[in-house]
């Protein structure tokens, strides 16, 4: 079956029972145990050119792998094609310019490593074994965020391959439209296998503080840390958690960018808040602070998460946050992170990505081990969520598991999806790419549509 993809190809061709494939179909979520039919790893853009044109020639579904984090492994599907871009991962910075070349399968620790090397960096999320290539595509989101924008906002150009195997650049002056889809439709339009980062001089320290809250107090901290982030200085992202385990159930802070000293400055202000009972200061490099939420369990952890973006944050939110209503499963913990700053720069048509205009986003992470608690684990996240949804105003696509379409409509406003649905008509006609968020064209092609288990619940049979 494989052998005219063999011919010729310069990456890794995988099917069941070869050695690696087993490695191969693994993604971030040990729940997801699915079986694709072939694993084309390609190392160029010529073997992704003849993975597309194989799995459509075949008629085969086709997923694109990049750090591997969908929480349901959207990219993989059982008997389809599995275009893996991990060993894609090389990373060119040019400090003259402050460009940085990226490929589409590299991770963020290696992006923010080589642009580390000359004092630079640019928005790349907060863990650093994600994939840029998720990351950007859904918006992109990290500490850099609130001084420099989103990822997808500081993206130059795109080199992507079609549906019909062929390769093109968008950028805001070639597929000027192709480009503004790019920077947050997710990966509906192609697979892109190279990014064209700005970078910035951002130096190479950072502080984080974290003041951990008794329960009788929390409340109030809350309140008193919601109305410091109108004024907030830039360079500083301000953080709420609940269920700090082993104490407290809350806990403020902020991670700084920049010179550790004049992140200090706003210590005194926040400990007023809270009286912590507990206080930890950091300073640390730039990349320390980049893998100090990496997750050292990896592949191992059954996981699922839940998110809302909040434009504001009235105190029934901040109640409910505090509460952690589990509705009969495990109670899950959640983070507050604030938003604005750089990101309210972009004017909110300029991109696909939505909700510039959120106060802050909220998120609750789960991770297990025992597969018997699989329903109750999820039942306990999705409900702690819908505590906050009368507050929300939507959700990042990244943050999306197992909503399906009713997902796609709360990320993008009905105008965006209109436009989104227009550049998929025009780049994906018959929806190849669909094993992501899906955004379906206006007529379907043949044999493509979203896939049959991504509406909600579909998290129950991963």
């Amino acid at each position: 079956m494989t052998q005219q993809l063999r011919d010729g190809f310069d990456g890794l061709v995988l099917e069941p029972g070869e050695d690696g494939y087993d490695a191969a179909r693994m993604v971030w979520n040990a729940m997801v145990d699915r079986k694709p039919a072939v694993i084309a790893r390609c190392v160029s853009v010529s073997d992704v050119q003849a993975a597309v044109q194989f799995g459509r020639a075949a008629g085969l579904e086709i997923g694109v792998r990049g750090g591997g984090h969908s929480v349901i492994g959207l990219p993989l599907a059982d008997g389809a094609l599995l275009v893996d871009l991990s060993l894609m991962d090389s990373v060119r910075v040019d400090p003259q310019i402050r460009r940085a070349r990226v490929q589409g399968g590299a991770l963020l620790g290696t992006m923010d490593r080589a642009a580390q090397i000359h004092g630079l960096g640019t928005p790349a999320g907060n863990v650093s074994h994600t994939g840029v290539g998720g990351l950007t595509l859904g918006g992109g989101t990290g500490w850099l965020s609130r001084l420099l924008g989103l990822s997808c906002d500081n993206v130059v150009s795109f080199e992507m391959v079609t549906a019909d195997g062929s390769v093109l650049r968008a950028s805001a002056q070639e597929h000027p439209e192709l480009f503004w889809a790019l920077r947050g439709g997710g990966g509906n339009f192609g697979v892109v296998t190279e990014f064209e980062f700005q970078l910035h001089p951002v130096g190479t320290r950072a502080l984080v503080v974290d003041l951990h809250v008794e329960p009788d107090h929390a409340m109030d901290a809350l309140r008193r840390w919601r109305d410091l982030l109108a004024d907030a200085p830039r360079p500083a992202t301000y953080l709420a958690r609940s269920a700090v385990d082993g104490g407290p159930r809350a806990a403020v802070g902020y991670v700084w960018v920049g010179d550790p000293d004049e992140g200090r400055r706003l210590l005194p202000e926040l400990r007023a808040l809270c009286s912590p009972v507990v206080e930890r200061v950091v300073e640390m490099s730039y990349v320390e602070l980049q893998v100090s939420d990496d997750d050292v369990e990896g592949h191992l952890l059954r996981r699922y998460w839940k998110g809302h973006y909040l434009r504001e944050l009235p105190d029934d939110a901040i109640r409910a946050f505090l509460a952690r209503e589990a509705g009969g499963g495990f109670q899950t913990g959640g983070r507050l992170t604030a938003w604005g700053g750089a990101i309210l720069d972009t004017p909110e048509d300029n991109t696909a990505f939505s909700h510039r205009d959120a106060q802050v986003e909220f998120t609750t992470a789960v991770g297990w081990t025992d597969p018997v608690e699989d329903g109750s684990r999820m039942a306990g996240a999705r409900y702690y969520a819908q505590t906050l949804e009368p507050y929300a105003s939507g959700v990042y696509v990244n943050a999306l598991a197992d909503e399906g379409q009713v997902g796609v409509r709360r990320a993008y406003n009905p105008e965006k999806l209109a436009r989104l649905t227009a550049v998929k008509d025009r780049y994906d006609p018959d929806n190849v790419f669909h094993l992501n968020s899906n955004i379906p064209p206006s007529v379907a092609g043949i044999g493509a549509g979203p896939r049959a288990d991504a509406g909600a619940g579909a998290g129950d049979r991963l």
